[in-house]
């Protein structure tokens, strides 16, 4: 579904060059990287502060502010549930304990969390990571969740462990 390019100082000082004049702004900058690798790494801290300007304090208070930016490599696929008060009001907790024991992950916790807690030293053998939304507009149909951009309603298990394996026989 989604292929991101692989990560470098190079190509990341040439992502944040080729804005445009309006878009040269740290928020703007780090969204861009994150659209073109999947993340921000670390080293696009400085990447962002040299090529606009600003000091690495200014792009790492903005990198840490906003909780869509990810600090790590994506998962494979990425699971939100909502947690609204709709779907926990048919079952969404319940739902998300289900999820987190049947997939071994805690909900909120990024790949890279999840490999150390696990044991693993590579994020990247992560295959789901689990994240809240506080509404996913499916509130007829919950508890909802969304697969990789995929909005699912009536969730259990079952259907979102097929939308998982939909989600990964498409990037096959």
């Amino acid at each position: 579904m989604r292929s991101h390019q692989a990560w470098s100082v190079p190509a990341g000082a040439a992502v944040v060059a080729s804005l445009p004049p309006a878009e040269r702004l740290i928020l703007p900058a780090l969204q861009r990287i994150q659209q073109v690798f999947g993340w921000v790494p670390d080293e696009a801290v400085d990447v962002v502060a040299a090529e606009l300007n600003v000091s690495r304090a200014e792009v790492v208070g903005v990198l840490t502010y906003y909780h869509d930016l990810r600090q790590s490599p994506p998962p494979e696929v990425h699971v939100q549930v909502c947690v609204a008060e709709a779907c926990q009001s048919v079952g969404s907790r319940e739902f998300v304990s289900d999820l987190e024991a049947a997939y071994g992950v805690v909900l909120g916790e990024r790949v890279d969390e999840i490999a150390k807690r696990g044991g693993s030293a590579d994020p990247t053998a992560i295959s789901v990571e689990i994240s809240a939304v506080y509404c996913l507009g499916n509130c007829a149909l919950g508890p909802a969740a969304m697969v990789d951009g995929r909005l699912i309603g009536r969730c259990d298990v079952d259907r979102i462990r097929d939308a998982v394996a939909l989600a990964q026989e498409v990037r096959t």
